[in-house]
């Protein structure tokens, strides 16, 4: 690859709802521009040219993401196609002199995940690095609350406890997540956001997993050639940490009577910090001032130019990875917490389906 110009030149694999969010957040990238587009489907293509907008649409256009690969045009490859087809488009991908960014879970399976490790790792450090689209943590309100426990705001971090009550999932093209053979599951496809948070939070390893979650409410009343989708709405998961911490998910997607879609909270051992989405407050106190010490502040980041769907996280990551690109620094979000993430919903989901604690290393082995 050669050193990156003033100009980076990004290439959009998979053009529906998520690499439209990646358009429509390059625009705003000072020193970004989207050179080509591949995508199988005629209208995602089209639709890719309608968001650009007048004057946008000067990209190359392609069917076949290898025939973008092959173009030379880019320098920055974006990965946004289906769940399932992360694996053998990764290593397509990984076969090139690019950098990439692709969207989360970076494979339904841990297999999968070890595959584009490991083609990951056999390229020439020149070839450029693989940043997984775990956003969430660009969120302003969590990334307060990441920087308030890391500074030690609370003290020792203990628990963590997040939940999302939302809407159920969208229609994608071909109804592919409907299914859990596309997805990898429900807390693999949605969740693996969260599991990576607790992670980063409590800057430590899962070890064991125990959950309980099903298909309660919603797709029940669909088919798609006779078969009924299998997707889970709603789980709780417990996930114990090394150090001795412990996280937990509360997710429900038939929550749509929600004030706030997503509540993170770390209790430490002097303190307590949470963040709510979309209210975008903060709030922080300590157990010496108890409840009337506590301050809430409402957060933003005066650097974001687009908020797009995830309260302007896309495009502070985009500004990170711009800046590491150039710069010839890490990925800020790499192959390590891409694994793990989906490795914590595989366990999960396991858990679930065999009633019982499942271990890390255990979920860690079939790779």
């Amino acid at each position: 690859m050669a050193g990156p110009p003033d100009t980076l030149r990004y290439g959009l694999i998979g053009t529906g709802m998520m690499g439209i969010e990646h358009l429509w957040n390059l625009q705003h990238v000072a020193g970004a521009e989207v050179t080509a587009i591949a995508d199988p489907h005629e209208g995602s293509r089209d639709l890719a040219v309608l968001a650009a907008g007048e004057g946008g649409a000067t990209f190359e256009r392609f069917v076949d993401h290898r025939e973008l690969l092959a173009s030379g045009l880019c320098d920055v490859v974006v990965v946004a196609t289906p769940n399932h087809t992360h694996l053998p488009v990764m290593l397509d991908v990984l076969a090139h002199d690019v950098h990439v960014l692709v969207e989360k879970p970076l494979a339904t399976t841990v297999a999968g995940c070890r595959q584009i490790i490991d083609a990951a790792r056999a390229r020439p450090s020149r070839a450029g690095f693989v940043w997984v689209g775990l956003e969430y943590r660009y969120m302003p309100p969590v990334a307060r609350l990441v920087a308030d426990v890391h500074a030690g705001a609370v003290g020792t971090p203990r628990m963590v406890a997040i939940r999302e009550h939302r809407f159920p999932f969208l229609a994608k093209i071909g109804d592919w997540n409907r299914f859990s053979r596309n997805t990898g599951g429900t807390l693999v496809e949605k969740c693996c956001h969260f599991f990576d948070l607790m992670g980063h939070v409590l800057e430590d390893r899962p070890v064991r997993v125990m959950a309980s979650g099903g298909q309660d409410v919603n797709h029940l009343d669909e088919s798609y050639d006779g078969e009924v989708p299998d997707i889970i709405d709603n789980a709780l998961v417990v996930v114990d940490f090394a150090g001795g911490a412990r996280a937990s998910l509360d997710l429900c997607m038939f929550a749509e009577a929600s004030e706030n879609q997503e509540e993170i909270s770390v209790v430490g051992d002097t303190g307590k910090v949470e963040a709510f989405l979309p209210s975008c407050e903060v709030r922080l106190g300590t157990r010496s001032t108890g409840r009337p010490g506590v301050s809430t502040e409402v957060v933003h980041d005066a650097r974001v130019a687009y908020e797009g769907f995830h309260h302007g996280s896309s495009y502070l990551e985009h500004l990170d990875l711009a800046d590491a690109v150039r710069s010839g620094a890490q990925p800020a979000v790499g192959l390590e917490e891409g694994l793990m993430s989906v490795a914590v919903g595989v366990a999960a989901h396991r858990s679930i389906d065999e009633g019982r604690v499942v271990t890390l290393d255990e979920v860690l082995a079939d790779g």
